[in-house]
């Protein structure tokens, strides 16, 4: 298996839509919807790495914060 990045991804419940933070790099990115998301990672990623680095996987890490009562 190749190289990886991880992102972990969040719904902004304030602003709405989703966020995503790569783990280990300075990269972010945002959008309304996760399949926009998807492809706003791609191209982050593709703009972040040159072809030697480039990771072959990218995972996505879903964060949900719940809140239930105790």
């Amino acid at each position: 298996m190749g190289k990886e990045i991880i992102f972990m991804v969040k719904e902004d419940e304030i602003e709405g839509g989703f966020t995503a933070q790569a783990l280990g790099y300075g990269i972010f990115t945002e959008a309304e919807t996760i399949e926009e998301l998807k492809t706003m990672i791609q191209d982050a990623v593709h703009c972040s790495f040159d072809e030697t680095e480039m990771p072959s996987i990218i995972r996505l890490h879903i964060v949900k914060d719940e809140v239930i009562p105790a």
